[in-house]
């Protein structure tokens, strides 16, 4: 796939470039998994400086040449071009923003995990606040470098979703939420269950583990290649792609559908990097295009898949071998127990209906704070006020509220608007296939998982989303979709 020389010595002085992210990737992995709390003192500094090494080795003056150099070249394959096309990115992003900023991004992130984990168990904004604060005041920077047409948020969405605009983000809303509002009223008035007892039952962890990967093993999921671990908050993460691919679930002893359902949301995340084309491996183009696209798979897995009725009558039996207190629930139960529709206070623990309005509360909020029009120190109240008119619901404290996200702590602000983005993707593919349910009634996940691996995984970032949704199934974000899978389910 590789015939351009140009691009075969942009590969050789990429390795390195690569070496560093897959250090940074097992230290971010163990930082949130098994490093002590000390030693995030020591952490803190050696993330900070490999992000300063990767910088200089972008801004190394042959490699940028060599990137420009093949940029002017005919004939490159699709891949060669979508090698050229990551690293303009990554070259945007290190020309533009000065190394004191990516260092000091990189510190104070590290030091602010461990003060919102501190500060959520708590339930006390005060603690992170001052963190937040100066991430806020980065990004605003990050921001102004790297330009933008029309909002300063656009610069932070398209860092995380290629083309990704507000103007985008606004016309998938503008659609879902008078969409869900319209469905949530219908069900009050149907009388779907917005409880269900099974939600207060405990579980031995040993127990609901032996579950999951029996479950995890029903779907083919390859041992040498993954592995399952604990930490605060539930993530994915490819540290070699395809061959090294990692998750995490969180266990709190009551609620057993939380750590299920984390568990094949994060086992989507992963079969997308595990079903990149090994070819692709340790290149710019070897991992997943974006995080919305990324989303589709771990919201198709967790939702489309994992909380249908087929998907509950081929793992209930599973699931009564492992946890004693499900022998008096029928198959009707658990689908009921695993889709109550309440608005409630988690986004973590949100229904598949009310989850989006979480996101759109996140999405105003971050533009007001880039925007400087809401101060760090507001944002509790301003939380608050919003979950009550969205969702009717209001936080009791920190903890339930503004603090109930990892993802400021890591700097990722425009992050939040590409889970609504997975959604309706997972929607998109759900209803292009045609067939998902009668695939996973007959158990044929292979099956599935085959179309995915055509259609969006062996890519990985060789097409912007935009183009790959484009050549996969004829149209972009069409919130349409997802109004329509969530009011057709629902019924």
């Amino acid at each position: 796939m590789i015939k351009s020389e140009t691009v075969r010595q942009i590969l050789d002085h990429y390795r390195v470039i690569w070496a560093l992210g897959h250090a940074q990737s097992v230290m971010g992995w163990d930082s949130e998994t098994y490093m002590p709390e000390e030693g995030i003192k020591g952490r803190a500094v050696a993330r900070a400086e490999i992000a300063q090494l990767i910088q200089r080795f972008m801004l190394d003056e042959k490699f940028v040449k060599l990137i420009e150099r093949a940029e002017e070249e005919k004939d490159l394959t699709d891949v060669e071009r979508g090698i050229i096309r990551t690293l303009k990115r990554d070259l945007k992003f290190y020309q533009r923003v000065p190394p004191e900023v990516v260092k000091e991004l990189a510190k104070v992130t590290s030091e602010a995990f461990v003060a919102w984990r501190e500060a959520k168990e708590k339930a006390r904004f005060d603690l992170f606040a001052p963190y937040l604060e100066k991430i806020v005041e980065l990004t605003k920077v990050v921001a102004e470098k790297l330009g933008y047409e029309e909002h300063p948020y656009d610069a932070l969405l398209d860092l995380y979703e290629e083309g990704l605009t507000s103007r985008d983000v606004e016309a998938v809303f503008s659609v879902l939420e008078p969409g869900i509002k319209t469905l949530l009223n219908r069900l009050e008035s149907r009388g779907w269950p917005k409880r269900h007892p099974l939600e207060e039952v405990p579980y031995e962890r040993q127990k609901v583990e032996a579950a999951i990967m029996e479950v995890l093993e029903l779907l083919g999921y390859p041992k040498s290649r993954f592995r399952i671990d604990v930490s605060p908050h539930p993530f994915t993460i490819g540290i070699t792609s395809p061959f090294d691919v990692r998750i995490t679930v969180r266990y709190r002893g009551v609620d057993f559908k939380e750590p299920l359902f984390s568990a094949l949301h994060e086992y989507g995340h992963a079969l997308y990097e595990l079903n990149i084309d090994e070819s692709l491996a340790m290149t710019p183009v070897g991992t997943g295009v974006s995080l919305g696209i990324h989303e589709s798979q771990s919201r198709f897995m967790e939702n489309v898949v994992g909380r249908s009725r087929e998907f509950v009558a081929k793992i209930s039996t599973i699931l009564r071998k492992h946890l004693d207190f499900l022998a008096k629930y029928t198959d009707d139960d658990l689908f009921y127990y695993f889709n109550v529709v309440r608005p409630s206070l988690i986004r973590t623990e949100a229904d598949e209906v009310t989850y989006n309005l979480h996101i759109l509360l996140r999405y105003r909020l971050e533009r007001l704070m880039i925007t400087g029009e809401v101060k760090v120190s507001q944002l509790p109240e301003l939380w608050n006020d919003e979950m009550e008119r969205l969702l009717g619901v209001r936080p009791r404290n920190d903890a339930e509220g503004v603090l109930q996200d990892i993802h400021w702590s890591h700097g990722s602000i425009g992050y939040f608007p590409t889970y609504t983005l997975g959604n309706v993707v997972a929607a998109m593919i759900y209803y292009k296939h045609g067939k998902i349910r009668e695939l996973v009634a007959e158990g044929n996940f292979a099956a599935v998982k085959e179309y995915l691996r055509e259609k969006i995984h062996r890519w990985g970032s060789i097409y912007p989303p935009k183009e790959l949704l484009l050549r996969s199934f004829g149209e972009t974000y069409n919130a349409h979709y997802l109004v329509k899978y969530l009011d057709e389910k629902y019924r």
